[in-house]
């Protein structure tokens, strides 16, 4: 079996400074320039998910949802799998028509997978030479030219890097994941986190980044009982030691302004400075591994999903979200003071499906018009389940009605209300005060996705 990895012993050289940061980020405090980017990390509420890698090449093996998870679903050995990247040429690849396509779309940032699951670098990784510029006759890093034209176009770059590895032999023990792999049961944990620690570095110095969306946490970490429904053992929550608090620390010495979080599906450990939840809104657990309302933290929040049914590219997967899904999800994450982070998965010649190109277009259309009442927003004081829900920006608060059959709203502003109209039209609408309370009659017109209403309050409130 190839390895590919630089020898243990020049990993410890090359990793010499973690003696140094051992110690876990128990008191982490984060500097001013943190501060300053969970704040533009809220205020930006948009941002495009990419999971590209060479198992785009599969198009899923003919089944819905696998995708990026084929070597995985497949028992594909190492040996096998390492064949997909001698194929991988993406020569329709570009990275201005990508960035632009998320900028029009009303993204503010772009988070893409530098490495998934299946170990595989999509950056010129020193550390390893399993990556796109050594290993794939395409030869170019994708994030690099990413990276530079983000920079041109105002958009922020983040990078998704999962600690689960189905490649790598120091990933012993093995998780419930990736145990067919044809991988000798044996390896060196210590030597694994290393190895990744030193291409997290070089991510962190070389690379013009806002922060890191790690992922595979659960791998080793499997306690919930949903987590083992796979699996014919199972392990104990402190059996393995991922040294997150190693990780974080060095990433925030190397650039204290960048952002930390994971995808572990519990409250946020220390040192992390944003909290995401996988194919769910905050406090909700439709997928099984959501996180409970008492989970979610008071750091900022973000809430991913599939612009269809996969995250990777997909051939056969046709459940296309429409528009009027994606701006309710957009409406929904940020009422409740959540970004939304909306994924795509490009075809392996690098170009993204027309399909989601005209999902992207009609979602930025509304964006454009409704920007104001999303952007910069937090979520508001009101919600009521599938009817609406609410942000605020200083003493306005926009009221968006998502069930057309609501034709009132009854709330508690906690000010008089100043003035109500349509914010498309800026029409007034009709409302009256009684006690405490104050009704609103909701003005729903037909071609509403949503209906939103501008209330504007004599003073703020929260």
């Amino acid at each position: 079996m190839k390895t590919r990895y630089i020898e243990s012993h020049v990993l410890v050289a090359v990793f010499v400074f973690s003696a140094f940061f051992c110690a876990a980020q128990e008191n982490y405090t984060p500097s001013k320039e943190n501060i300053e980017a969970r704040k533009w990390f809220q205020d930006a509420k948009m941002g495009m998910f990419i999971h590209w890698g060479v198992y785009s090449i599969m198009g899923g093996g003919g089944e819905e949802g696998i995708a990026e998870w084929i070597m995985q679903n497949k028992k594909i050995t190492v040996d096998a799998y390492e064949k997909l990247p001698k194929l991988f040429n993406p020569t329709e690849f570009d990275a201005k028509t990508w960035v632009a396509m998320a900028k029009a779309a009303g993204m503010k940032y772009i988070t893409i997978t530098t490495k998934h699951h299946d170990g595989f670098a999509m950056y010129d990784s020193q550390v390893s030479d399993y990556n796109i510029v050594d290993s794939s006759p395409f030869g170019r890093d994708i994030f690099r030219e990413l990276e530079q034209e983000c920079k041109k176009q105002g958009i922020k770059l983040f990078a998704y890097y999962s600690q689960l590895d189905w490649h790598h032999p120091d990933y012993f023990p093995r998780g419930w994941t990736g145990r067919h792999t044809g991988r000798l049961e044996s390896g060196n944990w210590e030597d694994y986190l290393k190895y990744q620690d030193a291409q997290i570095k070089e991510l962190a110095e070389n690379y013009d980044i806002a922060g890191f969306w790690f992922d595979g946490w659960w791998d080793q970490a499997a306690h919930k009982e949903d987590w083992h429904r796979a699996v014919d053992y199972r392990l104990k929550k402190d059996q393995i030691d991922w040294k997150l608090g190693r990780t974080y620390k060095m990433i925030h010495d190397v650039k204290s302004h960048l952002l930390i979080g994971n995808n572990h599906h519990e409250a946020p450990f220390v040192g992390e400075d944003f909290q995401m939840f996988e194919k769910d809104l905050p406090g909700k657990n439709t997928t099984g591994f959501g996180t409970a309302a008492d989970d979610i933290g008071e750091l900022p929040l973000e809430t991913c999903e599939t612009i269809n049914g996969s995250w990777g590219f997909n051939l056969i997967d046709d459940n296309h979200k429409s528009q009027e899904t994606l701006v309710k999800y957009v409406v929904n994450a940020a009422g409740r003071n959540s970004n939304f982070l909306l994924n795509v998965g490009p075809m392996p010649n690098g170009k993204i499906q027309d399909e989601h190109v005209k999902s992207l277009k009609a979602l930025g259309k509304w964006m454009e018009a409704y920007g104001e009442t999303i952007y910069g927003t937090r979520g508001g004081p009101f919600i009521k389940e599938d009817a609406y829900v609410t942000t605020q920006k200083g003493n306005t608060i926009f009221f968006h009605v998502l069930d057309p059959s609501v034709k009132e709203v009854v709330f508690e502003p906690g000010a008089r209300v100043q003035k109500a109209t349509r914010y498309d039209s800026g029409a007034k609408i009709k409302f009256k005060r009684s006690g405490k309370k104050t009704m609103l009659t909701v003005p729903v017109k037909e071609g509403d996705l949503v209906t939103t209403i501008e209330v504007v309050l004599k003073k703020s409130v929260r």
